[in-house]
């Protein structure tokens, strides 16, 4: 039942909830960045990181906002991959991926991730990143718990490729999100900023309260 529970709460795989201060660091400035495309990863390939910072600005683009690669957001999934995920989790997460662009790949008819462009990732994001019935959930969790179950028992154990590409695809989006907003520009320029917490009122409307932001981490 333990196992069960650690695994229920490891939902995301990328357990970004422990992410250390020097990563998070990688968050905060959006000076001298180096083009996406000249991106040299420190875990993932050259064409996997590529491909991984056009969907995350495909999530999260530029709008009257900077978009998830202007605030470093690729940089620093592939750093926590490389530095700080268990081993079984970094596996699950490059199983899921490679899975995610070979969909990709298939359907855009392009030979390598460097081709894809955002109109090649949006079809998969819009398939993955749907809504699902109460039913799908359970039956993807469950499929998900029994294979990291007989993973972490060192066994061997498939996942359904769908399967595999929903839970990138939804990981993705949710980690992406958390950094975007953890960003030092993000919670202070875009999120509802208080540094210093004043009145508490419980129950007033979000639009009279902070303009319709949500608020800082």
């Amino acid at each position: 039942m333990e196992r069960r529970s650690a695994l229920k709460n490891m939902g995301l795989a990328f357990g970004y909830a422990v992410a250390t201060p020097t990563l998070l660091g990688l968050l905060q400035s959006c000076k001298d960045k180096p083009a996406y495309a000249e991106w040299v990863p420190s875990f993932l390939d050259k064409e996997k990181g590529y491909a991984l910072a056009q969907t995350l600005d495909v999530i999260l683009p530029k709008t009257d906002t900077p978009s998830a690669t202007e605030m470093n957001v690729h940089v620093f999934i592939d750093k926590y991959l490389d530095e700080v995920i268990p081993l079984e989790q970094r596996d699950f997460v490059v199983m899921k991926m490679n899975k995610f662009y070979d969909k990709v790949l298939a359907d855009s008819g392009k030979e390598t991730l460097m081709d894809i462009e955002p109109v090649d990732i949006e079809p998969a994001l819009q398939t993955y990143l749907r809504k699902r019935s109460d039913e799908e959930e359970i039956a993807h969790f469950e499929a998900i718990n029994s294979y990291m179950e007989a993973i972490m028992q060192g066994g061997q154990a498939t996942l359904d490729d769908d399967i595999s590409r929903f839970s990138f695809a939804n990981d993705l989006r949710d980690l992406g999100t958390w950094a975007y907003k953890s960003s030092e520009y993000v919670g202070e320029e875009v999120l509802a900023y208080l540094p210093i917490p004043g009145e508490y009122i419980p129950c007033e409307d979000l639009n009279t309260l902070t303009g319709g932001k949500a608020w800082s981490l």
